[in-house]
């Protein structure tokens, strides 16, 4: 499927900070990786680089989402969602390259004074929190016990992913489900 002018750019833009950060890819890059004209990219992001940023954050985050549902989905108990989290994780580790960061702090936390960055990563973590939350309380978890475990994969994931990251290996993600749950 051929994607639209505006999906290209948020695609390519995604994909770059992901790799480089938010400071180490330039606009020209972004439009030479999408092979779309400056003009275009004005036209839907008059902002620049900082409405492509807010808009590539969008998109990782409901890739994220889309993620989540699928690894709690057909679970039958939290811990084997989050075992799936963690493998799916794992694999779009592999698949992404090994150097790439967290999609949406990676994204974003390179502008750390930008008030709108800084409230728009809240909000994505928030949401794939609350999210979790939910298949928790879905799979058994009291409230008060799905929030903590929710908030506590979270934690452990972000971890995890920035120590595959330093170790070029996605073993690490893999191996979570033990730190989570076996101490």
């Amino acid at each position: 499927m051929e994607r639209s002018t505006k999906n290209k750019l948020i695609w390519t833009a995604a994909k770059l900070f992901q790799e480089k950060g938010f400071n180490g890819v330039g606009l020209n890059e972004i439009l030479t990786v999408s092979g779309v004209p400056k003009g275009s990219l004005y036209h839907h992001f008059p902002n620049g680089k900082t409405d492509l940023a807010l808009a590539a954050a969008g998109f990782v985050h409901g890739e994220m989402t889309r993620i989540i549902d699928e690894a709690f989905g057909e679970a039958t108990s939290y811990r084997d969602g989050a075992t799936t989290l963690f493998h799916k994780l794992a694999k779009l580790f592999e698949l992404m390259g090994k150097h790439s960061a967290c999609p949406v702090s990676h994204i974003l936390f390179g502008e750390p004074e930008n008030a709108d960055f800084q409230k728009r990563t809240s909000e994505v973590f928030d949401a794939w929190i609350a999210q979790i939350v939910g298949h928790a309380e879905r799979l058994g978890e009291t409230p008060d016990a799905a929030r903590a475990a929710a908030r506590h994969l979270f934690v452990v994931l972000q971890g995890g992913w920035t120590l595959a990251r330093a170790r070029q290996d996605s073993y690490e993600l893999r191996r979570l489900p033990e730190l989570l749950f076996d101490g």
